[in-house]
């Protein structure tokens, strides 16, 4: 690229981030409006005071201070949802929340008008005071006389997992140690009911994920599962129990309403522009394109709220490939489904969403540089299951034990 189209880059760069931070003061003046209207809502909702005046003034004193508690609490949600730290400093500063660590996770707990995805990343922050506020809220549920999937039901409805992995490992080291506490004598160590719980949330997916063909077998639970009770095994009725129950039930996974897609892009993995060759019509198109998420999306400028379109990268590859037009090319493509369409959709002309008619994707970088930036950020988002990892490096630690 020349200095001049450099430039210009770095100007549509600085006033995306521009237009995003308008768009984050727009949010919490809207929080705001809304946390108006609730406190007008419950006003009506009120009982009238009774025609004694002493009592007219006392109620009406009790319902000042109500309404500027509830519309506090409502934008202190609403911040919470959109930087969970400010929203808990916000709610302490203004007394909503007091500064008591068990008091915060019972408010989490509860949940009320929090997005289950911002709790889950508050509690697996890495901060001491996260770690402390994450014991409390592990604490807050009952776990006592509960099997292992009936805990774990339990707890991952009350938040939705970070996909980072130290996240992970904080929040799973915490269940476990509670589970063990409520429940004495069922595993012989923390790290028994660690790998295990990981075991199950991996055969929820297998079992229930379609685009997993080969579904594992009791004997393949089992088998995985050798060994982790401190160099034991674990009882196979009990195996067989969890196994069931996930197998005939999956887990349920919190919706969540706190999150848009203009949040999602707030923190891309990697970001840039890019011409991608067309599906049916082989023109190139130039396109800004933002991977996050596992997934790839395209949009045609970068001030633009909804993409053009998606690609899922589960179960695709990328590749290098030499195209006699372009330079720098490289491709998607599904290696076990070759010939067929790729899971993606698109906006066509008339704004519809439908469904995308490549069967890979081609796609052009600027240099070779960026194209190598491209596809290692790709291979790194799809290869990133930190769950496998986790059990690997307990299921070391169990060995070097014995």
């Amino acid at each position: 690229l020349s200095e001049t189209e450099e430039a210009e880059i770095e100007k549509i760069r600085q006033h995306r981030k521009d237009l995003l931070e308008d768009i984050k003061k727009l949010k919490e003046e809207i929080a705001e409006v809304f946390a108006e209207i609730e406190c007008f809502q419950n006003a009506e909702e009120r009982q009238k005071a009774d025609n004694n005046p002493e009592e007219q003034i006392r109620q009406v004193v009790q319902d000042g201070k109500l309404s500027q508690r509830d519309k506090v609490l409502s934008l202190g949600r609403k911040k919470f949802n959109m930087d969970p730290a400010k929203g808990i400093q916000y709610l302490t500063e203004h007394q909503v929340l007091s500064s008591d660590l068990q008091e915060i996770a019972k408010f989490l707990h509860k949940g009320e008008g929090l997005s289950k995805t911002a709790i889950g990343d508050y509690l697996g922050g890495r901060d001491p005071t996260n770690i402390q506020i994450l014991q409390a809220f592990v604490a807050c549920h009952q776990f006592a006389n509960l099997n292992l999937v009936q805990a774990l039901r339990q707890f991952l409805w009350s938040f939705r997992l970070p996909g980072e992995a130290q996240k992970i490992d904080r929040m799973m080291e915490a269940f476990a140690n509670q589970y063990c506490k409520c429940n004495p004598g069922v595993f012989q160590s923390t790290d028994t009911c660690y790998i295990l719980s990981f075991s199950i949330i991996m055969l929820n997916t297998s079992l229930h994920n379609p685009n997993v063909k080969d579904k594992p077998a009791f004997e393949r639970f089992v088998s995985i599962n050798r060994g982790i009770d401190n160099g034991g095994d674990l009882p196979e009725a009990l195996l067989k129990n969890l196994f069931d129950s996930i197998k005939n039930e999956p887990f349920s996974i919190p919706e969540d309403d706190g999150n848009d897609l203009t949040h999602t892009f707030f923190n891309p993995n990697h970001e840039g522009w890019l011409l991608k060759l067309g599906g049916r019509v082989k023109t190139w198109k130039r396109r800004w394109f933002i991977l996050t998420d596992n997934c790839l999306y395209y949009f045609e400028y970068t001030t633009d709220k909804e993409p053009l379109g998606i690609i899922p990268l589960e179960n695709l590859s990328v590749q290098k490939v030499d195209d006699p037009k372009k330079p720098n090319c490289f491709e998607l493509f599904n290696p076990n489904c070759k010939g067929q369409k790729i899971k993606a959709c698109k906006t066509d002309g008339d704004g519809k969403v439908v469904e995308g008619k490549h069967q890979s994707y081609k796609i052009s970088a600027a240099t070779p540089a960026e194209r190598d930036k491209w596809i290692e950020a790709i291979r790194t988002s799809i290869t990133q299951d930190p769950f496998y990892d986790l059990v690997s490096a307990r299921k070391k630690k169990i060995a070097s034990k014995n």
